[in-house]
């Protein structure tokens, strides 16, 4: 099992970036490079929850997102295709006194299977900075996103 903490400051508020982070609509894949829109299945969605198949490159889970703290997103990995267990995302949101939003997310990679559990170990090793990468474009996407609303 892997457990990956990445960090971001952005310009977006909380809510800003959770809405980004729970439009399920077409284009998604511009905000999250590895949520490709030919995988994206909502199974459900309420006022602060949603169950969601996503993924990319052959690789797919169902998660359970769970919004109903505004400063604290938990993604519960119910189903994949390679990953099990104690897998899942959590968001921790911390406004700054200069309006600016520190984002915390903790990824944890547990392996169901062999696939599941060599590619934990890679990603939990030198795949951290696949990882990182992809937080930082999401977080420019949100960022360019709510600068656009806010332009328009």
């Amino acid at each position: 099992m892997s457990t990956i903490h990445l960090h971001q400051t952005t310009t977006s508020t909380p809510e800003q970036y959770v809405a980004g982070l729970t439009d399920f609509g077409p284009g998604r894949s511009k905000l999250f490079g590895n949520s490709a829109d030919d995988y994206l299945k909502v199974h459900d969605r309420g006022p602060s929850q949603a169950d969601v198949t996503e993924g990319s490159g052959g690789i797919w889970e169902r998660l359970h997102y769970d919004w109903s703290n505004p400063n604290h997103v938990v993604l519960t990995t119910t189903d994949s295709n390679i990953w099990g267990g104690a897998s899942g995302h959590t968001y921790t949101f911390t406004r700054r006194p200069d309006g600016l939003t520190d984002i915390d997310v903790v990824v944890v990679r547990d392996g169901k299977n062999l696939k599941g559990r060599l590619l934990g170990l890679v990603v939990g090793t030198i795949g951290k900075g696949v990882l990182e990468k992809a937080f930082k474009n999401s977080v420019k996407a949100i960022e360019a996103r709510n600068g656009a609303a806010r332009a328009a």
